[in-house]
């Protein structure tokens, strides 16, 4: 159902693997993604982690038998089963790590919570992308808070009432997904945005993702401007913060892309 797999550079890739089924979820498939993102979040060699999906599709979002099952439960087995999923998505989006969807093919309802969740997205220009629950008599509820900071309210209001199919190019448009390409490019296009992560310096790139959580949405006060001087102050003198001066200065490569040249 889930493969995690840990590449030497430092890139780790969890693939869902269900392509009978579409990639759709249940209850065990949130259960092992939770699982696999807290394995990745713990271990100091992941540099960068993807999320990706064997098959003609991305993920069709809930599986049907799952949703059956749920539809036999009472309101306190509805609201357990809620919260576990909500908890998977909470422990994506605030992956330390920086975090890359692979998407081809249909990314659906909980699917496109996936893809809000990660920091970057790649699709296929082939790839489409729906907020199909109302159509059931459901509501996006879980992945709310994900996808709306990703398309905006305005976007929300509209696909979260209308359930439209939207295109790959749309969902750039939209803020959704950052890169279009080619089916058969996929696999470089990813590489090549990795390959600049992989260039920076790994306490900063996690400490840019940190901030950005930390400072959307906060007004511009005395308490931000001191909160943001203090963050810039402590990695200037971090390890990471002297080396990358000096290696700048004095026009050689940082040691940790030093590392990563190395182990490819």
């Amino acid at each position: 159902m889930l493969e995690l797999t840990k590449a030497k550079n430092g890139v780790a890739t969890i693939t869902l693997n269900r392509p009978d089924k579409h990639n759709a979820f249940d209850e065990q498939l949130i259960e092992l993604m939770t699982n696999a993102f807290r394995e990745v979040e713990a271990d100091n060699s992941v540099r960068v982690m993807v999320l990706a999906a064997n098959g003609k599709n991305f993920s069709a979002g809930g599986d049907l038998a799952w949703m059956k099952r749920t539809a036999t439960y009472g309101i306190d087995e509805n609201l357990r089963d809620a919260r576990a999923l909500a908890e998977m998505l909470r422990t994506l989006n605030f992956l330390s790590k920086p975090t890359i969807a692979r998407v081809q093919g249909a990314a659906f309802g909980g699917a496109v919570g996936l893809v809000s969740c990660c920091d970057i997205a790649i699709a296929s220009d082939t790839a489409t992308f729906c907020l199909s629950e109302v159509r059931i008599g459901l509501l996006p509820a879980t992945i709310s808070p994900y996808v709306i900071a990703a398309i905006g309210e305005r976007a929300a209001r509209r696909f979260f009432i209308s359930a439209e199919r939207f295109s790959a190019q749309h969902a750039k448009s939209l803020g959704l997904v950052s890169e279009v390409c080619g089916t058969q490019d996929l696999d470089d296009t990813l590489s090549s945005i990795t390959k600049h992560i992989l260039a920076n310096s790994p306490a900063a790139v996690m400490a840019s993702k940190k901030l950005i959580a930390d400072i959307a949405n906060r007004p511009i006060s005395d308490e931000l401007i001191e909160d943001t001087s203090k963050r810039i102050a402590h990695i200037r003198f971090s390890d990471e913060g002297q080396e990358g001066l000096s290696a700048f200065l004095e026009k050689r490569s940082p040691s940790w892309l030093d590392s990563v040249e190395e182990q490819n």
